[in-house]
């Protein structure tokens, strides 16, 4: 069994319980204008280009027609591999988003922290993109990972075929599941899709799986969703499942540098979050969810 991943990264904090390896998937069914991995957008692997790391030097230019120098930066002719993105650029400011790996060469990658998800109530988390766009595969990865007594978490924005949730969760210890905007028309203009599946698939996830420990989350994006409406109809929403937390999450530019190496435009443009707007959402959200 093999899938499309982008990126593995060790020891991270934020992505469920303890100490965290966190895989990443390709694929999304979402736009979200504020996406922070967009390299994570298309199912395919894809190269990438970053102006801060050329050092001029033409050396992927004589590579055999490879790449083109054009609208002032390198553009590839055809897909690379990730070996021939290195050997082409000696600086790394090519790189190729997606290789294919298999289960037991992640799982394998994910076992040699086994001692910090002991000592910390970590484990394996399963993230993108969505997940749930390669569903055999993220089920193969939860399954071997439960045998082999690694805890399971999954982050998914729940935009995908039921059963496919579904088979998932059998073999999650935590979820965590994103439940952006309520109001669909707005949800449909900023991310590309409405949210009527999402939101029922989280009902019918939470009746079927009662005690599955789930944080959701809501990154707050300045314009889009950064008032009390919004925020308040989401925490009513979940707030009746007693196995359910709920999290704001700020919005930052991290993914801004990657656009651009994608020859992309970042659809967000100048827009910030005020922090203490945000901290007044939070609180705001705590009363919403007290129960």
């Amino acid at each position: 069994m093999t899938g499309i991943i982008f990126n593995i990264q060790r020891f991270s904090l934020h992505d469920g319980t303890g100490i965290r390896t966190v895989v990443f998937l390709k694929g999304c069914p979402l736009r979200c204008e504020w996406c922070a991995n967009p390299e994570s957008q298309l199912s395919e692997p894809e190269t990438a280009w970053s102006a801060a790391k050329c050092i001029g030097c033409g050396h992927c230019l004589t590579g055999g027609g490879a790449v083109k120098w054009e609208g002032g930066r390198v553009v590839p002719l055809r897909r690379l591999s990730g070996a021939e993105a290195e050997r082409l650029c000696p600086a790394r400011a090519l790189q190729v988003f997606g290789e294919e790996r298999s289960v037991a060469d992640i799982i394998d990658i994910v076992e040699r922290d086994m001692i910090f998800y002991e000592n910390s109530e970590g484990g394996l988390t399963l993230s993108g993109g969505e997940p749930l766009t390669q569903p055999a595969f993220t089920a193969a990865l939860l399954r071997e990972a439960q045998g082999r007594h690694i805890h399971t978490a999954m982050e998914t924005g729940g935009l995908a075929d039921y059963q496919a949730l579904r088979s998932a969760a059998r073999h999650l210890d935590q979820l965590i599941y994103d439940v952006k905007i309520f109001e669909s028309r707005l949800h449909q203009e900023r991310t590309g899709a409405g949210n009527r599946v999402i939101l029922e698939n989280f009902r019918r996830l939470m009746d079927e799986f009662p005690r599955l420990p789930t944080l959701a989350r809501t990154p707050v994006i300045p314009g889009v969703n950064d008032n009390e409406k919004e925020i308040s109809d989401i925490a009513s929403f979940i707030r009746p499942y007693p196995n359910v937390s709920y999290e704001l999450l700020p919005y930052h530019r991290l993914g801004e540098p990657k656009y651009e190496a994608l020859g992309r435009v970042y659809p967000m443009g100048k827009a910030a979050l005020d922090a203490g707007r945000f901290k007044q959402l939070q609180i705001f959200a705590e009363r919403r969810m007290a129960r």
